[in-house]
């Protein structure tokens, strides 16, 4: 297996935070759950000594001609002068990247640099909610979308701010070697491993999503170890003790989307796992996951990822164990399962 290259753009004065994610994410090794990992490269976009915004000296491995190179290509959150004028060398060596067909990640303000570049031309994008009227007077043609966490367009994938470099950057990993890996690097960083929802929710006033949150919490955590059982909204309702109606505007406001919908991709989300990291057969794991007959899991599991079950069986299975016979990825894994799975009877 080729090492992947992930390949970071870097600006002065970028976000501490932001820049740090993609670090910890990729630039960790953690060949013990795949080997080998994947090879990170700070590229300077700028020249000279490069700093946070909090002043912490970035050590830039190499310049823009790394990105040439790289699998990925992430450019980090940017200080408001480079938005308003990303360095002409750095645009163009991602429109280069682009047109090679890698793929081009920002993170949050990085849209900026990217939308200058023309590469979101035409294309959804976001990047934090407090920039959306700001970005969309600067890039019309962007259909800029403040209400999601990340969003996934072609090659070219675009995070809102702060906290959502995350969830994008695990989402990176979860394409790239499926979801057991990332819950696991998740685990490790002690977040979850998908946040529900959108920016919507923190848009608006705290109290309100507080209290929101707090209701339905352990109702969520419930139905997440129950999902082999059959799940409906009034049970549901009922369990948060709130009238149906309640519930349902409740859980849309809080989540961004229905509560059967949701049950929907945590009951994929859970497949995924069992088909990455057990044996089981189809018809298995659609009795362990609720869909109840393997005809429905594989309808459902089409529709949301695009693949059939036994697909993606053999790709992210294959991928984990074409390693010395699959030790490495495998073992660090194995007997840690799902929290709620139900013993197979």
């Amino acid at each position: 297996m080729q090492r992947h290259v992930v390949a970071v753009a870097v600006a002065d004065g970028a976000p501490t935070f932001e820049l740090a994610v993609p670090c910890e994410v990729f630039g960790i090794d953690r060949s013990d759950l795949v080997d080998p990992w994947y090879e990170m490269r700070l590229c300077a976009a700028q020249p000279g000594p490069l700093r946070t915004a909090t002043g912490l000296v970035v050590p830039t491995s190499q310049g823009l001609d790394g990105l040439a190179e790289a699998d990925t290509v992430v450019v980090a959150a940017c200080s408001r002068a480079v938005q308003l004028d990303p360095p002409a060398d750095l645009l163009q060596a991602v429109r280069s990247a682009h047109g090679r067909g890698r793929r081009i990640v920002s993170i949050c303000s990085g849209a900026y640099v990217l939308a200058a570049a023309g590469l979101l031309d035409g294309r959804r994008a976001t990047a934090h909610w407090m920039s959306a009227m700001d970005f969309s007077h600067r890039f019309p043609d962007v259909d800029f979308d403040p209400t999601s966490l990340y969003i996934e367009d072609g090659t070219i994938l675009t995070s809102a701010g702060t906290g959502s470099a995350i969830d994008l950057c695990l989402h990176l990993v979860r394409q790239d070697y499926g979801s057991a890996v990332a819950n696991e690097v998740a685990r490790r960083m002690v977040v979850p491993p998908h946040r529900e929802g959108g920016q919507a929710q923190y848009a608006r006033s705290p109290v309100r999503v507080r209290k929101a949150s707090g209701t339905l919490a352990p109702v969520l955590e419930w139905a997440r170890r129950h999902l082999h059982e059959q799940l409906t909204v009034p049970q549901l309702a009922r369990r948060a003790g709130l009238s149906e109606r309640t519930f349902a505007r409740r859980f849309r406001e809080t989540l961004g989307t229905t509560p059967l919908q949701w049950i929907l991709q945590e009951r994929v989300r859970l497949a995924q796992e069992l088909l990455e990291t057990t044996d089981a057969a189809v018809e298995s794991v659609a009795r362990r996951t609720g869909f109840g007959s393997a005809t429905n899991l594989r309808y459902h599991f089409g529709r949301l990822t695009g693949v059939s079950p036994q697909t993606y069986r053999h790709v992210f299975r294959h991928r984990a164990t074409r390693e010395q016979g699959g030790t490495r990825a495998s073992g660090a894994l194995a007997g840690q399962g799902h929290q709620g799975i139900p013993s197979e009877t």
